[in-house]
């Protein structure tokens, strides 16, 4: 099922909304905290954002920049403004689609469909998810960057393949083997101590975040992760 979050602070439009993608299957949210929206963002998860522009404290422009900054993740915006600046301004903040308020369920639930399928279905080039978050520790795939409790930090390729794989195991030993397998097409030109200083640099970079001691070498074996955060 498909997750959607909407940030508007019309509480009969989230309301019917809600009640409307619901009767379809999807699973759906609304911000609470319109100081807090980017952290709410990280909570729901959403494959889809619903998205108003005039909103308390800050605009839909400037949260869509926000979201920008921690996903890809589609945005249709859905306002009562129906020039063609804000329209233009939606697209330049990197907004998905636009629909101009009153609208009619079907016109949205088309419009979210019609997203949906381009981004994760039939015409998506690429299915997986940009977030992937284990315990409160947010992994961003398209940005080879980790956060974990607002402290983040930016990890080399093999370092974010190393942490992704380790975390998709947790608790489990990974072998050596397998980890060399999974970064290196060759493994005849890979000194086994790359594997090493790889792994090092990861706990490194954990530190950063302040996560200590996550990382377990089974000597013989190869690396276990342990939530330890």
């Amino acid at each position: 099922m498909y997750k959607v979050f909407i940030i508007e602070d019309d509480e009969k439009i989230v309301s019917l909304t809600k009640d409307k993608l619901e009767r379809y299957g999807y699973i759906v949210s609304a911000a609470r905290d319109f100081t807090n929206i980017k952290n709410e963002f990280l909570e729901a998860d959403p494959h889809l954002v619903l998205l108003d522009i005039n909103l308390p404290n800050y605009d839909g422009f400037f949260w869509c920049r926000e979201i920008r900054t921690l996903s890809n993740v589609p945005i249709i915006f859905i306002s009562a403004r129906f020039s063609d600046m804000d329209q233009v301004m939606a697209i330049e903040n990197g907004g998905d689609d636009y629909i101009i308020k009153p609208f009619s369920f079907d016109l949205l639930l088309a419009k979210v469909k019609g997203v949906i399928r381009r981004a994760y279905g039939e015409y998506a080039e690429n299915n997986s998810k940009d977030i992937y978050e284990v315990s409160g520790l947010y992994l961003f795939k398209t940005q080879n960057t980790i956060e974990w409790k607002g402290k983040k930090t930016e990890l080399s390729k093999k370092e974010f393949a190393l942490l992704y794989i380790l975390l998709s195991n947790l608790e489990d030993i990974v072998s050596r083997e397998t980890l060399l397998e999974e970064l290196w097409d060759d493994m005849d030109f890979v000194d086994d101590n790359t594997l090493s200083v790889n792994i090092a640099r990861l706990r490194k970079r954990l530190e950063d975040v302040g996560i200590y001691n996550s990382i377990e070498t089974k000597r013989g074996h190869g690396y276990s992760m342990i939530k330890t955060w």
